[in-house]
């Protein structure tokens, strides 16, 4: 799993950033990466943080009300920081 490393560098500033920080938005570049419309990905904006972890090679944020948002970052994935 050669994708490990770069996990681990990402789950540790993402959880500096945003655990117990409410999340405002989140801008996909492409509507193919989503995989699910229900519920649909606004259901988390303005909500907390509650922790950041990882299943695999997926990232899983996870949010109150049993809701979470799973990243994989395929082959090149990024994930882009815009502060406000």
């Amino acid at each position: 799993m050669p994708e490990l490393p770069d996990l681990v560098v990402y789950i540790d500033a993402l959880r500096r950033y945003l655990v117990d920080r409410r999340l405002n938005r989140i801008q996909l570049l492409s509507p193919f990466v989503l995989r699910s419309v229900d519920p649909p990905l606004e259901s988390v904006f303005g909500t907390v943080v509650l922790s950041v972890d990882r299943i695999g090679k997926r990232l899983v944020l996870r949010f109150p009300e049993d809701l979470f948002l799973i990243i994989h970052l395929m082959i090149a994935g990024r994930l882009k920081w815009s502060p406000g």
